[in-house]
């Protein structure tokens, strides 16, 4: 997860994911999709930070940027996208991360420029992985 203020709510539902897959046993589906510029593993249920989308809150967006899928053991890797896959998310809500400080400066001539940065983010759950 690229982002670093996380609500305790986010953590936990983390928490049940990561929980899920161990005490599941079996072999889960799961996609690898790209948005943002980053690419990420998913499963159904899952809640993850991904760059801001043009998406209201509470709407339902759909990624066709499918890099690979996993369904029953078999792993299907795409050239570059899988054709005919989709992942069906839900947005959470939009936010914008923790504040980072740019400072610039040069030593022995007098230049200091301090600026802060806060990266707009949105919070989606995985709903459905279709292959």
């Amino acid at each position: 997860m690229a982002f670093v203020d996380r609500t305790e709510q986010a953590l936990n539902a983390q928490r049940a994911c990561l929980t899920a897959r161990l005490v599941g046993g079996g072999v889960q589906m799961y996609a690898i999709i790209a948005t943002g510029g980053k690419q990420y593993r998913v499963q159904e249920g899952d809640v993850l930070f991904v760059e801001k989308l043009n998406a209201e809150a509470n709407s339902t967006v759909e990624i066709n940027e499918v890099l690979a899928v996993s369904k029953d053991g078999k792993l299907t890797v795409g050239t570059p996208v899988v054709e005919g896959a989709k992942v069906v998310a839900t947005v959470l809500k939009h936010g914008k991360a923790k504040k980072i400080i740019v400072f610039k400066f040069k030593k022995k001539k007098d230049y200091r420029r301090k600026q802060g940065h806060r990266q707009p983010y949105t919070q989606i759950k995985i709903e459905k992985i279709e292959a």
